[in-house]
């Protein structure tokens, strides 16, 4: 039973929120932020005028207020039908990721290191996902796989996948996921290989691999950072403190399960854009059932409603570190004592920066592309999660870091 969008008493929520806030200021018009993804009302004087403007419009052409209210409301039941409407048709869509795993050369716990070139030969490149989704999202379904679109041109692509937190990963801090698990991963990639390999990091797993990579420069012949942050204050300082606020609240749970839960992972990237969701499933209403991108649509969203529990220790470093106080730009994130210096790094470096990433803002990513000596910054048009797994991802990414990988 499918039980996304999760959380979705949040997203629920967040759906009547926004149009209770519509009604309390009718007969003030809908401005035009409303009609954005964020769905903000205006909070600036420079928005209150343009509502005053409005205002002064409906006036001038003889609309009773209380007209302008009723069609209001019957804008916001049609929102609310065809977000129903969307739900309950993704939950009831017949799609089924059916792609099987290939074979593991290496594990450790939870984690296993797949190889998607087994029996064959190729340049290795090891690829390095976030510790709070799947790693399938590289490997998502049939005709829609990075990975198994570069083993089917000459590479021998290898993915970690961290696996589900058990009891002792749940006392794990990035210490031991980076110098500990992920570098017994390279060092076990780099054995198949017979020599260096090309690391790949995508979201948080590129910091994971930077780190990595600076501490085994010996394993590695090439980096690449798809959709990396690097200054967390890039775009919006007060956001990410604010975030990194939430930590005391969050930790009742933790302590209770030793993880930050999927629905809390969840309601942090809700609030990087609170009413994205509700959109995107209206939005899906209205698809083909039987098309490719409904089908695409299942696919992703089943993915990202599959999430994994965050190490209670991690959680706390990435919020309180990354998020409150931008250790990684400030050059004071260390891992095993060690500062992580990009700069240091002196192979050859490709940073992906989707221009519509709405995750890992362009800015912040742009910053760690700088500091690279000599990195290749590649910039499709796409977003954090399109450029990987998108109807577009081909030409967006897969085609550019396959031929980077293959002339480094």
């Amino acid at each position: 039973m499918r039980r996304g969008p999760r959380p979705l008493p949040l997203h629920l929520g967040l759906a009547a929120m926004r149009g209770w806030a519509a009604l309390a200021s009718a007969p003030m018009p809908f401005l035009p932020a409303w009609t954005r993804s964020s769905g903000a009302w205006p909070r600036s004087r420079q928005g209150q005028a343009e509502a005053a403007r409005l205002a002064a419009r409906l006036a001038a052409g003889g609309h009773r207020p209380e007209a302008f209210r009723a069609a209001l409301l019957r804008a916001l039941l049609r929102q609310d039908r065809a977000l129903l409407a969307g739900i309950a048709a993704y939950r009831r869509h017949p799609f089924r990721r059916d792609l099987p795993d290939p074979p593991a050369l290496w594990r450790e716990g939870g984690s296993r290191l797949l190889d998607y070139g087994a029996g064959r030969g190729g340049r290795v490149a090891l690829f390095v996902p976030s510790l709070v989704n799947r790693a399938h999202v590289l490997d998502l379904m049939e005709g829609g796989s990075m990975l198994r679109f570069l083993a089917g041109r000459g590479l021998r692509p290898l993915l970690l996948d961290w696996g589900w937190p058990g009891e002792a990963e749940r006392r794990f801090g990035l210490d031991d996921y980076v110098a500990g698990r992920l570098e017994r991963a390279l060092g076990a990639a780099a054995a198949a290989a017979g020599g260096k390999v090309v690391l790949v990091g995508y979201c948080m797993g590129g910091l994971l691999a930077l780190a990595a990579a600076l501490r085994r420069p010996e394993a590695v012949r090439a980096l690449a950072l798809l959709a990396t942050p690097w200054d967390f204050w890039a775009e919006d300082a007060a956001r990410a403190r604010g975030l990194a606020r939430l930590l005391p609240g969050f930790e009742p749970a933790m302590a209770a399960t030793g993880a930050l839960p999927v629905d809390a992972i969840q309601t942090l990237f809700a609030m990087l854009d609170p009413f994205s969701v509700a959109g995107k499933f209206r939005a899906f209403a209205r698809l083909d059932p039987e098309g490719a991108r409904a089908r695409l649509f299942v696919a992703l969203e089943d993915w990202l409603n599959d999430g994994v529990p965050l190490a209670a220790p991690v959680a706390r470093e990435c919020l309180a570190g990354w998020y409150g106080a931008n250790a990684p730009a400030r050059g004071e994130w260390r891992v095993a004592g060690r500062v992580v210096a990009p700069q240091a790094w002196r192979g050859p470096a490709f940073l992906a920066i989707p221009a519509r990433d709405r995750i890992v803002p362009p800015a912040s990513a742009a910053v760690l592309a700088a500091l690279l000596p000599g990195a290749v910054a590649h910039r499709p048009e796409a977003g954090h999660i399109g450029m990987v797994a998108g109807g577009g991802a081909e030409a967006a990414l897969w085609r550019p870091l396959l031929d980077w990988i293959e002339g480094a």
